[in-house]
């Protein structure tokens, strides 16, 4: 029943030269929820968000897990003191910081979460089965911190095998700033949805898109998007997702340059506002 009624909507936005906005939820329902969470992933898909974004990083002893800094970030996890670069903790060690003690200061309506332990990239994919939205996994790499991730490649792998034991290949989309991780995810799981992100001096999206391996997909910093240079985008075959986006006067910006989906702090907001104007 859901189906038929998201075909007939689709249908009816296209007839109406319209398409629908899918919307991402940046890490989680971050204005409602700590960040990285588990609980804010399950209000991301409360309100029916298309994508759940989350960050990675790597424990000493190889799992994946969902964070957006190498390093603990205290200000929002309650944990031991001392070392605090996931790099160099096992899971077990991980596993002690609770990230969802604090609720973070920047987001007013946000409340905190006791308990809700740093999560595993494979806990998060568990959630799949729980709803409809798919997951948008960035992959959070520096090239000027070696010691801090896995090499590309390994790291790379760590992921694709994560997404394939949850056989979640067709609900996932794998980002990076750092395109060598995008490449080498090409490389072994082309099948995947990648996308190249961005956040530098303006630069042309054809380009990016190229540097990352030709991914049909780039998201930039939404301060970079033009009607132009979407256009020039779309002209080429490929999808422009901007991040991170949350007032009115900037989603309607960039929904008449004609992005092709948004990134936000705010999916309950931002799809009430799609739904408000039609294209939802």
């Amino acid at each position: 029943m859901r189906t038929t009624a998201l075909v007939f909507t689709v249908m009816a936005l296209a007839a109406y030269g319209q398409t629908r906005i899918p919307v991402h939820a940046h890490r989680g329902a971050r204005v409602e929820m700590p960040e990285n969470t588990i609980p804010a992933f399950e209000r991301a898909m409360e309100v029916a968000s298309d994508w759940i974004e989350l960050d990675t990083a790597v424990t000493k002893d190889n799992v994946v897990v969902v964070s957006h800094d190498p390093i603990v970030n205290r200000k929002f996890c309650a944990g031991p003191e001392g070392e605090a670069r996931i790099r160099f903790l096992t899971l077990d060690e991980v596993k002690k910081f609770d990230c969802g003690a604090k609720a973070d200061p920047a987001f007013p309506r946000q409340k905190a979460v006791p308990g809700a332990w740093m999560p595993t990239l494979d806990e998060s994919l568990a959630l799949l089965k729980k709803g409809e939205s798919g997951f948008n996994i960035e992959v959070k790499s520096d090239p000027k911190k070696p010691d801090l991730y896995p090499d590309p490649a390994s790291y790379a792998k760590l992921v694709v095998d994560a997404i394939r034991r949850h056989k979640a290949e067709k609900r996932v989309q794998v980002q990076s700033f750092d395109f060598r991780i995008v490449i080498e995810v090409k490389k072994i799981a082309p099948e995947l949805r990648l996308c190249a992100l961005y956040g530098g001096m303006p630069k042309d999206f054809v380009e990016i898109s190229k540097e990352a391996g030709g991914v049909p997909y780039v998201a930039p910093n939404y301060i970079l998007v033009t009607k132009e240079n979407v256009a020039a985008a779309h002209k080429a075959g490929l999808k422009v997702i901007p991040w991170t986006v949350n007032s009115v006067e900037a989603w309607d910006r960039l929904i008449e340059a004609g992005v092709d989906e948004i990134i936000t702090d705010d999916p309950a907001g931002l799809i009430a506002h799609l739904k408000a104007k039609g294209r939802r």
